[in-house]
């Protein structure tokens, strides 16, 4: 079939086209929902061995939440409750959230869903995605299911965004797949720094990022941490800038499919 005239496209499409490179050439960093907004479905990418996926899903979804201004009539703290939808396999390769260990603003608002089968989680997690009076739905699903196809993850997106309900979905011990995330994650845990007053204490969590896919940002890889409270992100050791037209590194397969 021949290629259209070049002549008859509209300007507009030439000017969309320009202005893409430096939109995806934009650096992700913590606090970006303040000028960007939600990110509304994300996916992370995690073994279940370390603990890293749910961890790290947290503490961006918590980072876009305290980013965004709170508008003058609302509360000053955030009392919406959580979705965490997990597998019933999911649950038995990482351990199901253990209140006391979550942090004291989110231990009294989690609702927690666990699911048989991976179908009856993405209809879990659709429903949530549906109730705006949610935060944020986190979702743990093992595994390539077959369920968890283009389709399904294209349904997550849609209700996603028409409901501005933000889903963190982490991937246990999952390939890179086919999906419509808007952004997608692969992370692994660091050891934690040492503590600055009491070397007896647990130190601060940390993880190596790396950001595969994404719709406004290049590729890259930080390390995650905390401190104070917020999310901080520091440039990976031998980290370099990956090609902004590498638009395909999402598909690349590290691990052979595991179908459940």
């Amino acid at each position: 079939m021949p290629h259209p005239d070049l002549a008859s496209l509209p300007l507009a499409a030439f000017e969309n086209l320009v202005a893409l490179g430096p939109q995806r050439s934009a650096r992700w960093r913590p606090g970006l929902a303040a000028q960007q907004g939600l990110a509304l479905h994300s996916e992370i990418f995690a073994s279940s061995r370390d603990g890293a996926g749910a961890a790290a899903a947290l503490a961006l979804a918590f980072d876009d939440c305290h980013s965004l201004p709170r508008p003058e009539a609302s509360e000053v703290q955030d009392r919406r409750s959580v979705l965490w939808v997990q597998t019933r396999e999911a649950a038995r390769r990482g351990g199901r959230p253990y209140r006391p260990g979550l942090p004291e603003e989110l231990q009294a608002r989690v609702i927690h869903v666990l699911a048989e089968r991976a179908e009856d989680a993405l209809f879990a997690l659709e429903e949530g995605l549906r109730c705006r009076e949610l935060c944020f739905v986190l979702g743990e699903i093992a595994g390539n299911p077959r369920a968890l196809d283009f389709t399904a993850s294209r349904r997550l997106t849609l209700a996603s965004e028409q409901h501005g309900v933000p889903l963190f979905l982490v991937r246990l011990d999952a390939a890179r797949d086919l999906s419509s995330a808007r952004i997608r994650w692969e992370v692994a845990s660091l050891p934690s720094p040492a503590p600055r007053w009491n070397a007896q204490t647990p130190g601060s969590p940390r993880w190596r990022a790396e950001l595969f896919r994404a719709r406004a940002h290049a590729p890259g890889e930080w390390v995650l941490g905390e401190e104070g409270g917020r999310l901080t992100a520091g440039k990976a050791r031998g980290e370099t800038d990956r090609a902004v037209a590498d638009w395909t590194a999402g598909l690349r397969l590290r691990r052979p499919l595991l179908r459940a």
